[in-house]
């Protein structure tokens, strides 16, 4: 059976058409624009969900990174305090043996001595009480300096009281110094060593015998460095994994949310030659009027 074609049909049927390829063309025009795959979720929903998940990932390595970089510029900032410090007590012990040659040395160049003495001790106790950003790198997670001054060089910080950073999904690092293990305490301290040191120049007591305890302060501070070169170690790969995933992860959302440039424009192209070549059709086949009829 032959259907009956009328005029009326033909105009729905092109205006459909026409209404199809325009609504293609509108779709790769807002590809092209905003250089996305999709405008909304509705467009692909699979897709809308996987960038979402993307997203929240990114956030999260986001947050691991700043986290790392704080936690580099705690550690970065004690490794140098204990370095500094380090180096002045072997100043004190240079100075110390020097203060030890009894025959060599009258009073006047042992009062030399101990008064250098006393600006490293000084040097020492701002090494100890270190801050960054308003907090004390040697303290834990007290607000307090440190270490008190003299007399009693008493270590005011939380024992305790680690600074800890997440730096991935599973696993956190302490970015502090425990201040107690690497300045000692108290009469125990390095500070208080070298006023004993000081005082038996001053007294004419020979020093000798303090060259053991400075031994001692210099191994105690190489083995808190050690410990937080080592975590400062572990940062540093920690940065290197999340600049890593970092990566990865835009690739991945690249390649869900961002189109090719080239291809949605050839497809533009080829889209807009569609369009106008239907008008052009439909302007011939759809042009005779009543009036043609009735000729």
């Amino acid at each position: 059976m032959i259907s009956r074609v009328t005029a009326s049909s033909m105009t729905q049927t092109a205006m459909r058409h026409l209404q199809s390829n325009l609504t293609e063309l509108a779709r790769l025009q807002e590809q092209a624009t905003s250089q996305r795959a999709f405008a909304a979720p509705s467009d692909d929903p699979a897709a809308a969900a996987t960038a979402l998940g993307l997203h929240a990932e990114q956030r999260r390595n986001d947050q691991y990174a700043r986290n790392i970089d704080d936690g580099l510029a705690w550690v970065t900032t004690a490794d140098s305090a204990i370095t500094r410090s380090a180096g002045l007590l072997s100043r004190v012990r240079d100075l110390t043996v020097q203060g030890a040659n009894d025959g060599a040395l009258d009073a006047t160049a042992k009062e030399a001595i101990a008064v250098e003495l006393e600006g490293i001790r000084d040097e020492l106790l701002a090494q100890a009480n270190t801050r960054l950003l308003g907090r004390s790198v040697f303290a834990g997670t007290s607000d307090t300096a440190a270490f008190a001054g003299n007399p009693t060089y008493a270590f005011s910080g939380s024992p305790d009281g680690e600074v800890m950073r997440r730096i991935s999904e599973t696993a956190s690092v302490r970015v502090d110094a425990d201040g107690e293990a690497v300045f000692g305490t108290g009469a125990g301290s390095v500070f208080a060593l070298v006023d004993n040191i000081i005082d038996d120049l001053r007294n004419g007591t020979n020093v000798g015998a303090r060259l053991n305890e400075i031994d001692d302060r210099r191994t105690a501070m190489l083995s808190a460095q050690g410990a937080v070169g080592a975590r400062q170690t572990q940062i540093e790969r920690a940065k290197e994994a999340a600049v890593q995933n970092s990566v990865s992860l835009e690739s991945r959302r690249a390649a869900i949310e961002d189109v090719d440039s080239v291809e949605v424009l050839v497809r533009l192209q080829a889209q807009e030659l569609v369009y106008r070549s239907a008008l052009a059709v439909n302007a011939r086949v759809l042009q005779p009027s009543l009036m043609d009829f009735l000729q």
